[in-house]
């Protein structure tokens, strides 16, 4: 299994939903989609805002200034101030000309640049923002221009120059000279590009990339090569989106072989009773996909006035008798098992809840409980053998979640006989065998707790498993010697039956809450193996769900893995689901806590993984007899939280 990544480099998760609320709350509109892309633009079709790569391989401060302004430019300007009736007319202007996407890319810069003024106006805040974006898109811009007027792509390098112009604070910026055509228009096409600052709406830049196209079409021969601003084509996505035929309009209507006409009385006319609704065939009972049944299309006969439309009183010679096998339970009376009169298609549908409960990456998973197996005798020797090695960093856990973990209240027992006396008196007075003592009991032994341990079983833990089964055990062992309930959870998703559209998630759960606690159990836990892909968010939402329904005070969830989540159509945002799903649990109570045990050193691409999901909340250790020794401060750290 390999990491999740993006164009090759792993996603800051906290500074992505940073930006995503950012996006979000400017923009005022709640379904708001934030990916990354080669550039940025918006989408209003799909309601997605993207962020542009170009400042990837910025420095940190650079970086996120840069990220922050594509979403200023986009949630404030884009969504509310750009006429995308007006950018579909650009489109159709295109189509006429063979400087395409040199008029895509300048409309793009100049609308970016009205849109800015915009912003600034209106978020004064923003101003720094868009300073550091307007230096490092020079410096990127100057570089170009140098690069393009040696290679002679003229369109391009025009295009460079005129960014530069029209973002300079200095009357006196050096020009270079392209070729005479060009540096004779250079004034009129600079002149007409500076009107975006003045511009009202997206229209005003329409009419001034109009009158550049115009006169560049006979100066410059060949379109752009390079890709500095992108504007998708929406109008492709307007015309889908428009009204098509309606149902009636595209139902097919064969010729008869005959063509007469059924001729109406008058008189039948005043007593017909006619109704207009229209009684549609579809109902639950015909939502399978199924062969068809009693349907015939009609070839001969005389044509009537009705088609659907109107009604008549039914007759005896209507019923039709047939025999139908449909999905109802078996019966021990008869048995249809073999006759074919009716293939079911479609199998019951599957799936794990609706996109808010489980995450929106999640829509088509769906939950697989499977069940552990007969533990063998090899199995329990094995454990046997496990128990003696974690035997002693058993002790130390156990004395460790005895100190750290609150233990459960009894409340003092009042209104005895004798005992202390309380400071309610009242019932020495009133009551003719007045009990005004009580006992205050020691707290008990109980530990209000709960833990859910769940394992990734996924194949990027073949080389950690070993590793991680003994450190399930220490714990099991440890939380059972202090009667802590707990289960033992692995998850993986089944790559070879998932699709886009349907996607199972395995859940074996090796040690139950009920039975965690018996003296023989254990031995299960050898029955995790590598699987395939681990969908982290999805599991960890489901153990949250789990969880919440419990009524101990202190509830963890410990996650038993790599952090490199991979699933169906997870790869892009895996690691900003999972990181979602985390807050989600903990914002519920759950101390969710990433237990990572390697079977060596740690590279420091998981290290930044795994802290981009978990935070500081994550046991990396490289051996298990270091794991006490980290989770001690961790849990004192989580207890001290919780009070």
């Amino acid at each position: 299994m390999r990491p999740i990544v993006f164009n090759d480099k792993k996603i800051d998760s906290f500074l992505f939903m940073e930006l995503s609320d950012l996006a979000t709350s400017l923009s005022k509109k709640k379904g708001l989609e934030v990916e990354y892309a080669f550039k940025s633009y918006y989408d209003p079709y799909m309601t997605k805002l993207y962020i542009s790569l170009f400042w990837d391989n910025h420095p940190p401060f650079e970086k996120v200034q840069g990220l922050k302004s594509d979403v200023f430019l986009r949630s404030i300007g884009s969504v509310a101030q750009t006429d995308y009736e007006v950018v579909n007319k650009l489109f159709m202007l295109m189509k006429n000309t063979h400087l395409s996407s040199f008029s895509r890319q300048l409309f793009m810069l100049l609308e970016d640049l009205r849109l800015e003024e915009l912003c600034k106006r209106e978020r004064p805040g923003t101003t720094r923002t868009f300073m550091v974006r307007r230096l490092e898109y020079r410096k990127y811009f100057r570089s170009q221009l140098t690069v393009n007027a040696e290679r002679n792509i003229l369109t391009d390098a025009l295009y460079n120059l005129l960014y530069l112009l029209l973002t300079t604070d200095n009357p006196l910026e050096d020009v270079p000279s392209l070729n005479q055509d060009i540096d004779r228009a250079l004034p009129f096409l600079r002149e007409e590009a500076s009107k975006c600052y003045e511009a009202n709406n997206t229209y005003d830049i329409l009419v001034s990339i109009r009158l550049i196209v115009e006169v560049l079409e006979e100066l410059l021969e060949n379109d752009m090569l390079n890709t500095y601003f992108f504007l998708p084509d929406f109008s492709v996505k307007g015309e889908e989106d428009t009204a098509g035929p309606t149902f009636d309009e595209m139902k097919r209507k064969s010729e008869l072989k005959n063509d007469d006409i059924k001729q109406k009385d008058k008189s039948d006319e005043d007593e017909e009773d006619v109704h207009e609704d229209k009684l549609p065939t579809w109902h639950r009972e015909s939502e399978s996909n199924n062969k068809s049944f009693l349907q015939f299309d009609m070839e001969q006969g005389t044509k009537t006035d009705l088609m659907g439309e109107g009604v008549r009183e039914g007759e005896d010679g209507d019923q039709a008798m047939g025999f139908v096998q449909g999905e109802s339970q078996q019966t021990h009376k008869n048995d249809y098992s073999r006759l074919e009169a009716l293939d079911v298609l479609n199998d019951a549908r599957k799936e794990g809840g609706s996109g808010a409960e489980f995450g929106r990456e999640n829509k088509f998973a769906y939950p697989v409980f499977v069940k552990p197996e007969g533990i063998s005798g090899e199995q329990k020797l094995a454990y046997e053998e496990y128990k003696q090695f974690v035997a002693p960093y058993q002790k130390k856990l156990k004395q460790l979640i005895q100190k750290t973990l609150e233990h459960k209240k009894i409340l003092p027992r009042n209104d005895l006989p004798f005992g202390r006396l309380s400071r309610k008196l009242i019932p020495w007075f009133t009551d003719e065998n007045p009990r005004v003592f009580y006992k205050k009991d020691n707290p008990s032994i109980e530990i209000d707790a709960v833990f859910s341990l769940l394992v990734d079983c996924s194949a990027s833990m073949f080389d950690k498993m070993e590793q991680t089964k003994y450190g399930i055990t220490l714990f099991h062992e440890a939380l059972k010697s202090v009667f802590v309930p707990h289960e033992v959870v692995g998850f993986w998703e089944d790559t070879n039956d998932a699709t886009s559209t349907s996607q199972p998630n395995y859940f074996k759960t090796v040690i139950e809450f009920s039975s965690s606690l018996r003296q023989m159990s254990g031995p299960e836990i050898l029955q995790l193996e590598p699987e395939e892909d681990n969908r982290d968010g999805y599991a960890i939402r489901h153990m949250t769900k789990r969880l919440i329904q419990r009524g101990e005070k202190q509830k963890f969830l410990l996650v038993f893995s790599d952090g490199e989540p991979a699933a169906m159509d997870y790869e892009k945002n895996g690691i900003v689901d999972t990181h979602q799903a985390i807050m989600e649990a903990r914002k519920n109570g759950l101390e969710v806590i990433n237990v990572f045990l390697a079977n060596g050193e740690i590279d420091e691409g998981q290290v930044k993984t795994i802290q981009n999901m978990y935070g500081k909340y994550s046991i990396l250790v490289p051996d298990i007899e270091e794991l006490p020794d980290v989770l001690f401060p961790l849990l004192k750290k989580l207890l001290l939280k919780s009070l």
